[in-house]
């Protein structure tokens, strides 16, 4: 109890120890500022918003000063952006990128097409990857705007923030 009073709130649920480096905190919450603060999405673009999502990248919109950094192996990542039309065809590549990904993993479905199928009402392409894949974050928008990926990305962020007992190892 004298270490309750002894302490000064600096952040929402963070403690510091006056005089002291020593913070306090749950392990939820390191982990989860650690996790969303370098998000590695993998750079899985379909069709014509992979081109929004290589502007997102680039140095007008700046995703690394948000620790936002593409990588080229599902090995490596931990974020997969679903960007443009999925056809049947492809749904079992994306899905098995998917499942090579470490856990824990996240999908964004970024564009009408990702999300809905988009104009494409045919046999041949998939009504939404929420149909194989589970998605945390849907950006719309036909394509949609590097804004709103970066948007997408923040909320995907917080969402990330809020977890609890979602460590890898345990489930």
């Amino acid at each position: 109890m004298g270490v309750e009073r002894d302490t000064i709130e600096i952040a929402d649920g963070v403690k510091q120890i006056p005089g002291t480096p020593v913070f306090i905190t749950k392990f939820d919450k390191v982990i989860n500022w650690a996790r969303a603060g370098s998000m590695w999405p993998l750079t899985f673009g379909l069709a014509c918003c992979a081109i929004e999502m290589m502007a997102t990248g680039a140095s007008h919109y700046d995703l690394d000063r948000f620790g936002i950094i593409f990588r080229a192996s599902p090995r490596q990542a931990d974020l997969i952006i679903v960007a443009g039309t999925v056809t049947k065809k492809m749904a079992p590549v994306v899905r098995r990128v998917y499942d090579q990904m470490p856990e824990p993993k996240y999908v964004v479905a970024m564009g009408s097409c990702a999300c809905s199928g988009g104009v494409f009402r045919t046999y041949s392409v998939a009504q939404g990857c929420d149909q194989f894949l589970p998605v945390d974050v849907y950006i719309p928008g036909c394509p949609p705007r590097p804004e709103a990926l970066l948007h997408g990305l923040l909320k995907l962020q917080e969402k990330i923030k809020k977890e609890t007992k979602r460590w890898g190892f345990w489930r």
